[in-house]
């Protein structure tokens, strides 16, 4: 029984067969009175339709727009995922994926919720309705042993998330989660095989940089390139180490600087976690400048414009005295911070705005787990236009930001 479908990235036919040009449609199982099983969101740039189907009406209507009208469906039912990809000469392809232990009963869950009583299969109806609503659905599910958490330590021999460990492992899958919700703006590039390249800077450890890859080749089942740079060669030698010992391919990490850095290959997504203050700038500059499709950045420790506003805070400072409807915001070293912080964020995103990006502030995790928790993922656009102008913000706090130099 299909229990959800999503259908999005319109082919461009969509207002001449369904009469509104949808961005996207969801799609649900439902219990109606007018015995209707199925309940449709219908979303237009500025609004949200609603439509009923029944199950012929559902099959007749996915029969008519999966990989015609929209180039990417998602269909759910109660045993696997079934993920369709059109490239642009009509070329689809096919991804399956059994559900995990984990993943049926969130999903049989999400049905009750919608009011509509289903036999659950593969044994899982022991399970009571107050496990099941504490049952979390990760991307890398629990229970199930993944070779790059064993050896760092997250999960045991038996998938089971070490307690101490759980934090991290809900990162990474939170992470993951973005990754996922990007892939469909390279479905023709995949599907075609060619290898998605991605480019972490400052990759530490690379807790993330291994899920990423996992999470590809093993999951989503994508040909994938990974190259990791980070400044510490000891970080670097640790990373290729646990690559080798995994016998992982497409996955290499080298020494470096992110402003003097560059690669053999342009990346068509480019990845950068708490890179010290304008080593995100850098890193956002090379995304750019080599036309990545896509950006996630988790910046930190944004010391530059702290320290200029820092100076023209004060009577003679490099820049002259603050505006005075500005003075409370810089009095106190504490809100300095937390307020250089957001513009320097804020501006971050208008900049990509203006190189033709569709840029989402997003929370990354719980303020709990780390005060950096705001990531920026910007999505190149199909006719992204270029500004040059300058932010009023600028001016008006007499800064001068890395990326507008």
């Amino acid at each position: 029984m299909i229990l959800s479908v999503t259908l999005s990235k319109p082919a461009g036919n969509v207002e001449e067969k369904l009469g509104r040009n949808y961005l996207k449609i969801k799609i649900r199982a439902v219990n109606t009175a007018d015995g209707a099983s199925y309940a449709a969101e219908m979303f237009t740039k500025t609004q949200v339709f609603h439509k009923k189907f029944d199950e012929k009406e559902l099959e007749d209507f996915l029969k008519a727009n999966s990989g015609i009208t929209f180039k990417n469906v998602v269909k759910r039912t109660d045993t696997e995922e079934i993920t369709l990809l059109t490239n642009k000469k009509g070329k689809t392809t096919e991804l399956r994926k059994k559900l995990s232990k984990s993943a049926v009963p969130e999903a049989l869950e999400e049905t009750r919720n919608a009011g509509l009583k289903v036999l659950p299969a593969g044994g899982f109806a022991t399970h009571s309705p107050q496990a099941l609503n504490h049952r979390k659905h990760y991307l890398l599910p629990e229970g199930t042993p993944v070779p790059f958490l064993v050896l760092l330590g997250i999960m045991n021999d038996e998938g089971k998330v070490i307690s101490s460990r759980y934090d991290k492992f809900r990162q990474i899958n939170r992470f993951l989660e973005f990754i996922d919700d990007i892939l469909p703006e390279f479905a023709e590039k995949t599907a075609d095989g060619q290898p998605l390249r991605i480019a972490d800077f400052g990759c530490g450890k690379s807790y993330l940089t291994f899920a990423v890859h996992y999470f590809l080749t093993e999951i989503r089942h994508i040909n994938c390139e990974i190259e990791g740079l980070d400044l510490k060669e000891e970080v670097i030698t640790y990373c290729n180490d646990m690559a080798g010992k995994l016998g992982l391919k497409g996955l290499i990490f080298h020494t470096g600087n992110i402003a003097d850095y560059s690669g053999a290959n342009s990346p068509d997504i480019v990845i950068t976690l708490h890179a010290c203050d304008t080593a995100t700038d850098y890193a956002l500059k090379y995304a750019v400048e080599r036309g990545a499709r896509a950006i996630l950045s988790v910046p930190c420790c944004q010391h530059q414009i702290n320290t200029q506003l820092q100076n023209r805070g004060k009577t003679g400072g490099a820049t002259g005295e603050v505006p005075q409807e500005f003075e409370p915001l810089l009095k106190w070293g504490i809100i300095r911070e937390k307020f250089s912080s957001l513009v320097t964020d804020a501006l971050r995103g208008e900049w990509l705005e203006q190189q033709g990006y569709k840029v989402q502030m997003l929370e990354f995790i719980d303020m709990e787990h780390t005060p950096k928790n705001i990531l920026i993922r910007a999505v190149k656009k199909e006719n992204g236009i270029n500004k040059t102008n300058n932010p009023e913000l600028i001016n008006s706090l007499g800064i001068t930001p890395e990326l507008f130099k």
